[in-house]
């Protein structure tokens, strides 16, 4: 009896768990059965528009209105390039935090978070001014700086949880090794925490990737990333549906593609320390 109650429990819960996970992936779903769509199609019912035929006539469309390769190349760099940068700071700063910690460790860390709930656009304009005077409208270099700066409190309060669950006995043994600082960060602390490390990594390049508010902004053409991209499928003439949602496929595919083969990782490093 008890073998059939957990059964029909398990049933239960994996049903509910795919339902959730439908629910949840079927905007993106949507889109991307609009994508294959012909704009009078994709305004149509929505059984209409599955029964309708399919096409690759946006994806055509959209290869020859737009650059792809140019904006999918600088969100590569630019999300890459950030994860790097951020990780570079965010490295000796968790060390410090979780190793040599002071008294106002904590309200630093909460500060940090903090600026996380400032609405971006209160800070845009000085931020747009700075660009301008300094000749960084436009450029890789300037809105990489960016998008480090957005996501750096997450990348070291992620780093700092994961340092935290590393035993200080195992550097004390290494200084008294004779290991200096740089090789105890390097080739100690850092191996240690491959797991946390990477998942943080894979985690701030999706949020680099997906950040719109900046790069929109502060890009026009030279440095546009896919955000770009998908923004000018939205034009004063209308909503072209099925362009849009041909451009929204291009530009989400990577980053999906990317999550589903690194899903293991991610899921072992966000719950990095969570068992005991």
């Amino acid at each position: 009896m008890a073998r059939k109650s957990s059964s029909l429990k398990t049933s239960v819960v994996t049903v509910a768990a795919w339902t959730i996970g439908f629910l949840i992936f079927f905007p993106i779903l949507w889109i991307i059965i609009l994508s294959f769509k012909t704009e009078g199609d994709a305004i149509k019912a929505p059984l209409e528009v599955l029964t309708s035929g399919w096409t690759l006539h946006s994806y055509a469309e959209v290869q020859e209105r737009s650059n792809y390769a140019l904006h999918f190349w600088n969100s590569v760099v630019l999300s890459v390039g950030s994860t790097l940068l951020a990780l570079v700071i965010a490295v000796p700063a968790a060390w410090a935090m979780a190793f040599v910690p002071g008294k106002r460790t904590k309200d630093l860390l909460m500060w940090m978070l903090s600026t996380k709930m400032m609405p971006a656009v209160g800070v845009l304009v000085p931020m747009y001014l700075l660009f301008r005077d300094l000749g960084l409208l436009d450029s890789r270099a300037g809105l990489t700086v960016v998008l480090t700066l957005i996501n750096l409190p997450i990348v070291i309060w992620m780093l700092y949880t994961y340092f935290k669950e590393i035993p200080g006995e195992i550097l004390e043994a290494a200084r008294m090794d004779g290991a200096t600082l740089r090789s105890e960060i390097l080739y100690i602390l850092t191996p240690m925490a491959v797991p946390g490390i990477a998942s943080t990594m894979l985690l701030n390049i999706i949020l680099a990737w997906n950040e719109a508010f900046w790069t929109l902004q502060l890009t026009t053409k030279a440095a546009a990333p896919l955000t770009q991209f998908i923004a000018s499928y939205s034009s004063p003439e209308g909503l072209f549906y099925a362009k849009l949602s041909a451009a929204s496929t291009m530009a989400i595919a990577p980053i999906l593609i990317l999550g589903w083969f690194s899903q293991k990782q991610l899921v072992r490093g966000l719950t990095f320390g969570a068992v005991k």
